[in-house]
C-alpha cells in the first residue's frame, strides 16, 4: 500500500499528515517552534530549529504510524507560509535567523516605494502589495541597515527553499512562493528586472524557479537512512499554504471565497485572471500558469487571541493554552453580539489588507463602567473577525461572493464560524476535523501522480458538509458596529505613526520609577 506525506511549514509549527491514495487521513502530528519578537517590529525564527523539528516530527510519524501498517511512502509534498526571507552564505549556512511575514522593519522602505511610480509598476507586474512583509522590501532593508550581512549573502531563500536544500542539495522555489516575494513577474513567470534592480541583487542571488509539480531531486542518502525512505520517493516542491488552503476547500470559479484564520488570516478567491486595483490592496499569487489565487491577508488572526489568552486567561492546567482558550470562548458566549458597544482594533502586529499600514496598533474603544472581562474577550474575537470582514468587503468590490468556506484552527471554532456567517450575511461551509492546507497538498500530489487529470478535476471532489446560516438581526448589529471599526482603522493613521515613533525614541532610555527594585 502506498501513501502520501504532506509537510506544512507553518508560522508556529510544522504539521505532517499521512494520507492514503483515496485521500483519507492515516495520521497526523505537529511540532512547535517559537517566533522571536525582540522588538515590536521584529519577527524572526531559527531555521535550524525548524529543520530539526521537521525531521523529528516526520520520523516519529513514519515510525509510529506508517511503517507498522506496511505503508510505502510514494510522495512527500511541501507547503509553507509565504514571505519568509533567509540569507545564506556560499556554503548554504544561515546568516542569522529567518525573517517572517510579520516583520515590519522595512516599513520606511515600503512607505517610500508605495508612494512612487515604481511601486505602482512593480505591483502591476508582481501582484504583491508594497508592504514590509514582502521579501523585496526585506532585502532592501538588509542592504540599507545590515549591509555586512547583505554583502555576505550568496542566496536569499524562503524557509521552504532552505529546508528542501537541506534535504536534496537543490535551491528551488515554486511559482506560488516566488509570486509572494514581490520579485516575480507573474505575467512572464520570470524574475522582474526592475524589482531586482530596486533590491540591489541579480537573479543569481535567488533560487531556481520551478512549477509546483516539480520533483526536487532525491533525498540525500543520510536522510534516506535516517527516515527509512526509499531512494525513489518523490519530493514535490509543492506550493504556499494560502494557495493550497484555497485548493483544499475546492474554491475554484466565480461565487466562492475562502477564509483562513490560523495564526494570521486571509480571504481568497481563485480564478484565471488577476485582480486589478489602483489602491494596491489585493495580492495575486500564481498557482499554475493559468490560475491565480487572489485576495487580502491580515497579520492579526488567531495569534492575537493566543496573545490575549496568555496575558489574561486562567491557566488552571499548567501550560495548557487550549484549555484556557476554551474557557475564554465559553465566557465570551455569555455576551451579546456587539459586546455592548466595546470595539477592539486587533493590529498588534501592524496590518496588511485592506489598510496596509505597518504602523497600525491595537486599541480597545468604547469602554464604559459596565464592561467586564467577558466583554473584552468577546470584543477581542469580534475585532479579529471585523478585520477579516473588512478584507472580504473590499474583495466583494472585485468579485461576486455568494458563499464562503472557512479553514484554520481559529476560524473553524463553532463560536467564530457563526460570527463570520453573521458578519458577512452569507452561508459558511466547512468540514470538521479537516485541514485544508494539507488536503490541498494531497490534491496536488494526487494530480501529479495521475489520480486526477487536472487540479480543476481534483478540486471538484471536495465536500464541505457543515454549514452555518447567518442571523439577520445580528448581521444588522454587526454592520452598525463595523462602520465605527472601519472609520477608526483609518482615522488613527497619524496617531499610529506618532506612537510608533515615540516608542522608538524612548526605547533606549529604559526609564524606571525611582523606587523600582531594578
Amino acid at each position: 500500500m502506498e501513501c502520501i506525506i504532506t509537510i506544512e511549514l507553518g508560522t508556529n509549527g510544522v504539521r505532517v499528515f499521512a494520507f492514503d491514495l483515496s485521500g483519507h487521513v492515516l495520521h497526523s502530528m505537529k511540532g512547535h517552534y517559537p517566533t522571536f519578537h525582540t522588538d515590536p517590529d521584529h519577527s524572526e525564527q531559527d531555521p535550524e530549529q525548524i529543520f530539526i523539528t521537521t525531521l523529528y516530527v516526520v520520523k516519529n510519524l513514519l515510525n509510529q504510524y506508517i511503517y507498522p501498517k506496511k505503508y510505502k511512502v510514494a510522495c512527500i509534498c511541501f507547503s509553507a507560509a509565504m514571505h519568509s526571507l533567509l540569507a545564506v552564505d556560499k556554503n548554504g549556512n544561515p546568516l542569522g535567523n529567518a525573517i517572517t511575514w510579520a516583520d515590519n522593519r522595512a516599513k520606511k522602505e515600503a512607505q517610500e516605494l508605495r508612494r512612487s511610480a515604481l511601486g505602482s509598476s512593480l505591483y502591476a507586474a508582481t501582484g504583491t502589495p508594497i508592504h514590509p512583509m514582502s521579501p523585496l522590501l526585506k532585502i532592501a532593508w538588509l542592504r540599507n541597515q545590515d549591509n555586512e550581512r547583505f554583502k555576505q549573502t550568496s542566496k536569499f531563500l524562503s524557509i521552504k527553499s532552505y529546508i528542501i536544500h537541506q534535504l536534496t542539495g537543490k535551491y528551488l522555489i515554486d511559482y506560488s512562493i516566488a509570486s509572494a516575494t514581490g520579485l516575480l513577474n507573474i505575467h512572464t513567470v520570470a524574475w522582474e528586472a526592475d524589482a531586482l534592480q530596486y533590491a540591489g541583487i541579480t537573479a543569481a542571488k535567488l533560487p531556481e524557479l520551478a512549477p509546483i509539480f516539480t520533483t526536487a531531486g532525491k533525498l540525500k542518502m543520510a536522510y534516506q537512512q535516517s527516515l527509512g525512505l526509499p531512494a525513489d520517493v518523490k519530493i514535490l516542491i509543492g506550493s504556499s499554504d494560502g494557495c493550497l488552503a484555497t485548493l483544499g476547500d475546492g474554491v475554484k470559479g466565480e461565487g466562492k471565497a475562502t477564509i483562513t484564520i490560523e495564526d494570521s488570516g486571509a480571504v481568497r478567491v481563485m480564478g484565471p485572471t488577476v485582480l486589478k486595483d489602483e489602491q494596491m490592496r489585493f495580492f495575486n499569487y500564481l498557482l499554475t500558469d493559468d490560475c491565480y489565487v487572489s485576495g487580502g491577508p491580515t497579520n492579526n488572526g488567531g495569534n492575537i487571541f493566543d496573545w490575549f489568552a496568555k496575558q489574561f486567561g486562567d491557566f488552571t492546567q499548567p501550560f495548557d493554552i487550549t484549555h484556557s482558550i476554551q474557557q475564554l470562548l465559553d465566557e465570551a458566549a455569555q455576551v451579546p453580539a456587539g459586546s455592548d458597544g466595546l470595539l477592539f482594533l486587533p493590529y498588534l502586529l501592524g496590518e496588511r489588507a485592506p489598510i496596509w499600514n505597518a504602523n497600525a496598533r491595537g486599541a480597545y474603544f468604547g469602554i464604559n463602567i459596565k464592561h467586564e472581562r467577558k466583554h473584552f474577550i468577546r470584543a477581542t474575537i469580534e475585532g479579529i473577525l471585523y478585520e477579516i470582514y473588512s478584507i472580504g468587503k473590499s474583495l466583494g468590490e472585485q468579485r461576486t461572493i455568494k458563499s464562503l468556506s472557512v479553514n484554520g484552527s481559529f476560524g473553524t471554532t463553532p463560536f467564530c464560524t457563526q460570527i463570520i456567517a453573521d458578519m458577512f450575511n452569507k452561508p459558511v461551509h466547512l468540514r470538521r476535523e479537516f485541514h485544508s492546507v494539507s488536503f490541498g497538498a494531497w490534491l496536488l500530489s494526487a494530480t501529479e501522480m495521475g489520480l486526477y487529470r487536472s487540479l480543476d478535476e481534483a478540486a471538484r471532489i471536495v465536500e464541505l458538509p457543515d454549514m452555518y446560516e447567518p442571523d439577520q438581526q445580528r448581521h444588522a448589529m454587526y454592520a452598525d458596529y463595523f462602520n465605527i471599526f472601519e472609520k477608526l482603522s483609518t482615522k488613527l493613521f497619524d496617531e499610529f505613526e506618532a506612537i510608533g515613533n515615540l516608542q522608538q525614541q524612548y526605547a533606549a532610555t529604559n526609564l524606571l520609577p525611582h523606587n523600582s527594585p531594578l
